[in-house]
């Protein structure tokens, strides 16, 4: 196979509101993986805009996610992507065989303030950086 032929591998990260958790791990996503992995996320409910504590909070990693604004989870997205990762969103999540899927048990910052935000941004950030290891080999 030619390097042109391989798929990148593809993530979508899943949580009702689409506002907070699952918006910080897709952005951590696309910022550490380097273009590497393709991102995607949406929500079984989304909201009307993104968590603003959690865009404060990534901003203070240098990780603008301001223009992001929440997506409804379509059967399509979960189709198209190899590693499903939900974030309480339950069983509203399509179930596709083949698929890799993992939970990630994280509190919503729904309704927090950035302080209470912080924390979970940085759970996430570890997560994400054992994913990238976990899909994309060592090359360098």
């Amino acid at each position: 196979m030619s390097a042109e032929t391989i798929k990148k591998p593809s993530v979508l990260f899943v949580c009702v509101h689409n506002a907070g958790r699952s918006q910080m791990a897709a952005a951590f996503l696309t910022t550490l993986s380097d273009g590497a992995i393709e991102v995607r996320s949406a929500g079984s409910q989304p909201a009307d805009k993104v968590n603003p504590a959690a865009v404060e909070a990534m901003a203070e990693l240098g990780i603008d996610m301001s223009a992001e604004i929440p997506k409804v989870l379509t059967t399509e997205a979960v189709k198209e992507s190899d590693v499903v990762i939900t974030m309480g969103c339950g069983d509203e999540c399509p179930y596709f065989p083949g698929k890799r899927y993992e939970d990630w048990v994280l509190e919503d910052p729904a309704g927090q303030g950035v302080a209470a935000v912080r924390p979970i941004r940085d759970e996430i950030k570890t997560r994400i950086e054992a994913l990238i290891a976990s899909l994309v080999p060592a090359a360098k």
